[in-house]
């Protein structure tokens, strides 16, 4: 499916407004509100909009550190890689697990109280998982830019 510009202008608009209802929508895209209806539900069949979500504030919800790690595997055999997966999808505290090309097999991004709940995260789960050589870890000091918006 090609996406054209209306297309377009409806994905930006719900990646920064995904709760807009379908009239407000409508107009900010200039579509009949049907019309607008059926575009939005072609855009989620076709894969283009994956879900709707709501972004939390990790600092008022206790959790203002983020930690990145970068995880050395000890080998690279498919096994060693979907056992590391499986497990790391279940600790709840990394939100993006990324397998890397370059010096680290994998990125982690972690939330955390603070460094001592870190510390606990690191020994109870991180250092738990399979296959793991090294682990380097990096404290975000500021968060200068972020955002899920995709550009359309």
């Amino acid at each position: 499916m090609e996406l054209d510009a209306t297309d377009r202008r409806i994905l930006t608009v719900l990646q920064k407004q995904g709760r807009i209802t379908n009239a407000e929508l409508s107009e900010r895209v200039n579509l009949s509100p049907s019309a607008c209806h059926r575009r939005v539900q072609r855009l989620e069949e076709e894969g283009f909009i994956g879900s709707y979500v709501a972004l939390l504030n990790a600092r008022r919800l206790g959790r203002p550190t983020t930690v990145f790690v970068e995880i050395t595997l000890q080998g690279q055999a498919d096994e060693v890689l979907e056992a590391f997966e499986r497990e790391v999808k279940k600790v709840p505290d990394v939100l993006e697990c990324h397998l890397m090309a370059g010096t680290a097999d994998y990125l982690l991004k972690v939330v955390a109280q603070d460094t001592e709940d870190f510390a606990r995260i690191h020994r109870q789960h991180l250092a738990r998982l399979p296959g793991v050589a090294q682990m380097h870890s990096s404290f975000a000091l500021r968060t200068v830019q972020q955002t899920t918006a995709i550009p359309v």
